[in-house]
C-alpha cells in the first residue's frame, strides 16, 4: 500500500515537470518569434509594399483595359496577350531586338570584363589606379550616361573624323538603325565591364599559383593554363557574371531613354522602353502590364536555364 502510494506521487511530478518543459519551450519558441519579426517585419514590410503588392497588382492590369488615369476598369482576359503575339508588331520588333542586343552584350561585357581582370591581377605598379579606371563608369547613371556619350557619338567623333579623316568616326553614329544598336553596346559594355572585372578578379585572386607554377613547368603555355586551370577554378564567377550580365541586358531601359530614345524611327527601341511607351506615353496601362508580365516571364526561364547549366559545369569542371 505504501509502494503504491510512492509510485502515485511520482507520476504528478513527472507531469508537472513536463508541463514546465513544454511552457519554457513554448515562451523560447514565442521570444524567437518576436525577435524575428522586430528585425525582418520591416524589411519584409518594405518588400512587399515596394514589390510583391505591385508585382501581383500588375499582374492583374494586365488582364484588363485599364488606362492607368480613369477608375474605369474592365476584364478583358486574354485579350491584351493575343493583341501581342498577333497585332503588335513593334512589340514583336522590339522582342527580338532586345534578344539579339542581350546575346551581344553578355559576350561583349563579359569579355571585356575578364580581360581586364587579368590585366589587373598582373604586377603591375598601376594596378590599382587601373582598377579605379575601370570601375568608373559603373557608378555613372544610365541616364547622364547616355547624354554624355550622346555628345560624344555626335559631336566627339564628328571632329575625331575632320581631323583624322577616318571614316569610322565620320558614320552616322545615333542616325542609323545597324550603328545606332552598336551605339548602345558600346556604352553598355563600357558601363558594366567594370563591375564585372570585380568579380573576375575577385575569383582570379583566388585561384591556387601552385597549380599555374606546376602547369608552367610541364610545359603547358598561356592559353593551355588560361583553358585547363584558371577557367574552371572561376566557373562560379562566370555563373554570377553571366546571371548579371543576362538581368541588366534584358532591362535596359535608361542609356536606351536618353542615347536614342528608340530611334531612328523605333529601330533601337528595346522591350523596357516600349513596355513604358505603352504604359505611360500610350495611356494603355493594361497593355503595358502585360507585355511586362510577358519580360518577367521570359527572363525568369532564362536565367533558370542559365543558373541551371552553368552550376551544372562547375560540377562536371
Amino acid at each position: 500500500m505504501s509502494s503504491q502510494n510512492k509510485f502515485d506521487g511520482v507520476k504528478p511530478m513527472e507531469a508537472k515537470s513536463s508541463e514546465l518543459r513544454n511552457t519554457a519551450s513554448t515562451q523560447r519558441k514565442m521570444r524567437h518569434a518576436g525577435l524575428f519579426a522586430l528585425f525582418v517585419g520591416p524589411a519584409f514590410l518594405a518588400f512587399a509594399l515596394i514589390v510583391l503588392i505591385p508585382f501581383f497588382t500588375g499582374m492583374y492590369y494586365a488582364f484588363t483595359d485599364w488606362n492607368g488615369v480613369t477608375g474605369t476598369i474592365n476584364w478583358v482576359g486574354l485579350d491584351n496577350f493575343k493583341y501581342l503575339f498577333t497585332e503588335d508588331k513593334q512589340f514583336q520588333t522590339s522582342f527580338w531586338l532586345t534578344l539579339r542586343y542581350t546575346v551581344v552584350a553578355i559576350i561583349l561585357t563579359n569579355a571585356v570584363g575578364f580581360g581586364l581582370a587579368l590585366l589587373v591581377t598582373r604586377m603591375l605598379k598601376t594596378r590599382n589606379i587601373l582598377r579605379t579606371v575601370f570601375f568608373l563608369p559603373n557608378l555613372i547613371g544610365g541616364l547622364l550616361l547616355g547624354f554624355i556619350w550622346q555628345f560624344i557619338f555626335i559631336k566627339g567623333f564628328a571632329s575625331i573624323g575632320q581631323l583624322t579623316g577616318l571614316s569610322f568616326f565620320k558614320l552616322p553614329w545615333l542616325g542609323d538603325e545597324k550603328t545606332a544598336f552598336w551605339g548602345i553596346v558600346i556604352v553598355s559594355v563600357w558601363q558594366g565591364a567594370g563591375y564585372i572585372m570585380l568579380i573576375y578578379t575577385a575569383a582570379l585572386q583566388n585561384v591556387p599559383q601552385e597549380l599555374i607554377e606546376a602547369a608552367r613547368i610541364d610545359g603547358a603555355n598561356r592559353w593551355q593554363t588560361l583553358r585547363h586551370i584558371t577557367l574552371p577554378m572561376v566557373a562560379p564567377a562566370v555563373t554570377v557574371c553571366l546571371f548579371l550580365t543576362i538581368s541588366s541586358s534584358f532591362k535596359i531601359f535608361d542609356v536606351n531613354l536618353s542615347l536614342t530614345n528608340g530611334g531612328p524611327f523605333k529601330s533601337t527601341e528595346m522591350l523596357a522602353l516600349n513596355i513604358y511607351t505603352e504604359a505611360f506615353v500610350n495611356n494603355r496601362y493594361g497593355l503595358g502590364e502585360a507585355k511586362a508580365l510577358v519580360f518577367f516571364i521570359v527572363v525568369a526561364l532564362i536565367t533558370v536555364i542559365q543558373v541551371t547549366y552553368t552550376k551544372r559545369k562547375e560540377i562536371e569542371s
